[in-house]
């Protein structure tokens, strides 16, 4: 007959594997590495709003001044570069004919990642290695999440910011601190 050989678990070993289990499920929500494989597609149309209804001011001559442009206006704009992560597309900032602005990022197309914002910051726009990390060392305000890794997209500007500030936008990664690319804004 077969002999039962019992086998003796050691302290030590059931420590090391639940340090181990911890530290993969750790590194798994950290660096969600899931996230490089997953494709988010937004399309958002640039918002229509209608302009409100007033009167044309009279200039000092009597005569009617022209009316304000009734749709969309772009502000300043700029082509995105890649830094942390290949990373093209436009970036406007756009105030709508209600007067509310809006920063939209059309053609956007980058990697995706974990904890992904859209900045606008008075960094200025470095090529290379050196223009990862410069984004959060001045002012900046974050817009929100990145709705997606590529398509076209709207992130509304709070209206107390003073857009004179902010000379740049960052697609930033706020969980390890680096821009994935950014874009110098330029008057259109």
């Amino acid at each position: 007959m077969g002999r039962v050989r019992s086998v003796l678990v050691r302290p030590w070993a059931i420590g090391v594997l639940v340090v181990a289990v911890t530290g993969a499920a750790f590194g798994l929500y950290w660096f969600q590495p899931w996230k490089l494989w997953q494709e988010e597609t937004v399309h958002e149309a640039l918002p229509e709003v209608a302009a409100p209804l007033a009167p044309p001011a009279a200039s000092p001559s009597g005569q009617s001044a022209a009316p304000a442009p009734a749709g969309p206006v772009t502000l300043a704009s700029g082509e995105l570069i890649s830094h942390e992560h290949t990373t093209s597309g436009t970036v406007k900032l756009v105030r709508l004919a209600d007067g509310s602005r809006i920063v939209r990022l059309e053609n956007l197309d980058t990697s995706n990642g974990p904890d992904l914002r859209v900045w606008l910051s008075d960094a200025e726009v470095k090529e290379g290695r050196e223009g990862w990390h410069v984004f959060d060392d001045g002012a900046y305000v974050s817009l929100g999440k990145l709705k997606g890794n590529k398509g076209s997209q709207n992130y509304t500007v709070p209206a107390d910011i003073d857009l004179s500030r902010y000379s740049s936008v960052s697609i930033w990664c706020d969980r390890f601190d680096v821009s994935f690319g950014a874009a110098e804004l330029a008057d259109a």
